[in-house]
């Protein structure tokens, strides 16, 4: 197994009576309470996490794109996957992702990435992403047309990478006359990549076609479950392939303490804000009408229940219960992982080591004993 270390760089100096007078911290929270001074400390705690986890030997780090929102600082991924090619020496960049319906113009994707890709001598893992439906209400982006625009950048992406320019590009959403990017991608044909979602069927199944990895996020796991079988099962009978443990990833926060009691101790406030301060938002934010089809609307809104009402879901208990949360000793967090892991058949694991509000330097020791003392077990699990 491959373990990624993601970090979505909340912002976490909201004062909680500004967060209890907003029904989220998402579109519409006014950005007078974004504090710069702090700004810059959060992103360079974020440059030494991230540092930290490449000389510890994990296997890559995650960094990925949201908007006009508290719950992560990272608008652009690629400026952030950019810093990253300074600051680690070996670890895979993973992009998670580039949000491709909410860009005016997919080849300036294509350019930055591969960019990126040749400044780090190749280590960038391009994730794709449709973006969370809140971002369509901050950008003004019909949510019908999401599916369309993903698809079409996408492919005019591929393009871009692979086909020797000048060429014309002529499609329903995007126009140019000449796609012919300097620079191209450094690995060939071109970067690795990984499709991140919420469980949408149409997702997974168009994922699998491609071979793409898969890349399941903050899910109780009895839900990961099933979209590992979905993906497993239509690899293998619409498309005739078994696929790679490595196609199937899982994106979790993680927190390791000395003993189960001190982890969850140390880990209740910062886990609990996270989930019914930053990642709550009322269902409309979520879901606007056309983002998703009626075939993935139950399943996903079944998954992401808790996401769109707070309480008692969001406690500590109930997410280590439900595998919304892994926390607990080295020795319980590691058993628990593998079990998991083995089951779901994950060749991926994109562990959340900071999350909501947990100090820089509680993020370095998790980060620590996590590579110390749980991802030596887990380097034979599902190994490819």
């Amino acid at each position: 197994m491959q373990v990624f270390a993601f970090h979505l760089i909340p912002y976490p100096a909201v004062p909680e009576d500004v967060l209890a007078r907003y029904t989220s911290p998402w579109v519409k929270l006014p950005n007078s309470y974004y504090d710069p001074s702090v700004g810059a400390e959060v992103y360079e705690n974020a440059l030494a996490e991230f540092a930290h986890a490449d000389e510890l030997g994990y296997d890559g780090v995650c960094v990925n794109e949201h908007h006009q929102t508290a719950y992560g600082s990272m608008p652009s991924p690629n400026i952030m996957a950019a810093a990253l090619t300074r600051v680690t020496k070996r670890a895979r960049i993973a992009i998670l992702g580039n949000a491709l319906p909410l860009r005016a113009n997919p080849l300036r994707v294509a350019e930055e990435v591969a960019m990126i890709d040749v400044m780090s001598h190749g280590r960038v893992i391009s994730g794709f992403v449709r973006g969370i439906g809140a971002e369509y209400h901050s950008f003004g982006v019909n949510p019908a047309f999401s599916h369309d625009r993903f698809h079409e950048a996408h492919d005019l992406i591929i393009a871009a990478w692979t086909r020797p320019g000048p060429f014309r590009w002529d499609g329903r959403h995007y126009q140019f006359p000449y796609v012919n990017p300097w620079p191209r991608p450094m690995q060939q044909p071109h970067p690795p990549i990984w499709i991140p979602s919420q469980g949408s069927s149409e997702t997974i199944r168009w994922s699998a076609e491609r071979r793409y990895t898969y890349l399941q996020t903050f899910s109780p796991t009895e839900h990961v479950q099933r979209y590992m079988d979905m993906y497993w099962r239509v690899c293998q009978e619409e498309f005739g392939y078994t696929p790679r443990f490595g196609q199937l990833g899982w994106a979790i926060p993680i927190f390791v303490g000395r003993t189960d009691e001190e982890a969850r101790a140390i880990a209740k406030p910062h886990i609990e804000y996270f989930y019914n301060k930053l990642l709550v938002m009322p269902q409309e934010y979520y879901f606007p009408p056309g983002y998703l089809s009626a075939a993935s609307m139950a399943s996903v809104l079944a998954a992401k229940k808790s996401l769109t009402q707070g309480g008692e879901a969001n406690q500590i208990d109930a997410l280590i219960a439900a595998g919304r949360f892994i926390c607990g000793s080295a020795e319980t967090v590691k058993q628990r992982l593998v079990e998991l892991s083995q089951k779901m058949r994950i060749g991926v694991l994109s562990g959340m080591f900071q999350f909501g509000t947990l100090p820089h330097q509680l993020a370095i020791e998790n980060l620590t004993r996590f590579a110390e003392e749980v991802k030596p077990a887990l380097e034979s699990v599902n190994r490819e």
